[in-house]
C-alpha cells in the first residue's frame, strides 16, 4: 500500500480531489508553508495528520528544504504531491524525492511555467489552455509531463473564468494520474 504526503500553500482544492478520489494508499500528511493555509483545516477534519513548515521562519530557502524534507521523511511517503504548493524547491530537495514526486500545473506545459499563466494565456491569444501533470525536476515546471487536460479559450474569458474551467479539469485529471 503506497503512502503520499500532499504539499499545499492555501485553500487545499487540489488536496481535497485527490482524498475525495478514494486512491489507492494512504494519505500520511498534509503539510504547509503556510499556517493559515485553509486547506489544512479540511485534512485535519478528515483525520489526516497536518503540519506547517513556515518558509518565513528561515534566513535562507535551504534551511527551510532542509526541514521541509525532514517532515517529509518522518512520514515515510513513497510519494510527494504538491497541489497548490507556492514555494519553488531547490535544487538538492528536488533531487533527494526525483522520480517520485508530482506536481499539478494550471498550463499546458512546457507553455506559461511559473505563475499567472491564465493571464499568459490570454495574452499570448492561445485557444487552448489547460493543465499539467508533471514529475518534478530543477527545472521549474520543466520536468517530464505524466498527462495533460485542455479547455477552450473562449473569445469572453477573462483570468476568473478560464481559471475555473481549468481548475476544474486539474480536479479531475490529478487523481487519475
Amino acid at each position: 500500500m503506497k503512502r503520499y504526503v500532499i504539499l499545499i500553500s492555501g485553500r487545499g482544492s487540489n488536496m481535497e480531489s485527490l482524498l475525495d478520489a478514494g486512491l489507492p494508499g494512504t494519505c500520511a500528511a498534509v503539510i504547509s508553508n503556510r499556517p493559515d493555509a485553509a486547506g489544512l483545516a479540511g485534512a485535519a477534519t478528515r483525520g489526516i495528520l497536518t503540519a506547517v513548515i513556515d518558509h518565513r521562519d528561515f534566513a535562507a530557502r535551504e534551511e527551510f528544504d532542509a526541514a521541509l524534507a525532514a517532515e517529509i521523511e518522518r512520514h515515510a511517503p513513497d510519494l510527494v504531491l504538491l497541489a497548490g504548493f507556492m514555494r519553488i524547491l531547490g535544487d538538492a530537495f528536488v533531487r533527494r524525492f526525483e522520480g517520485r514526486m508530482l506536481n499539478i500545473h494550471p498550463s499546458l506545459l512546457p507553455a506559461f511555467p511559473g505563475v499567472r499563466t491564465h493571464a499568459q494565456a490570454l495574452a499570448a491569444g492561445v485557444r487552448l489552455h489547460g493543465c499539467s501533470v508533471h514529475f518534478v525536476t530543477p527545472a521549474l515546471d520543466g520536468g517530464p509531463i505524466v498527462a495533460q487536460a485542455a479547455v477552450p479559450v473562449q473569445a469572453n474569458d477573462d483570468e476568473a473564468s478560464l481559471a475555473g474551467r481549468v481548475l476544474a479539469e486539474e480536479h479531475l485529471l490529478y487523481p487519475r494520474v
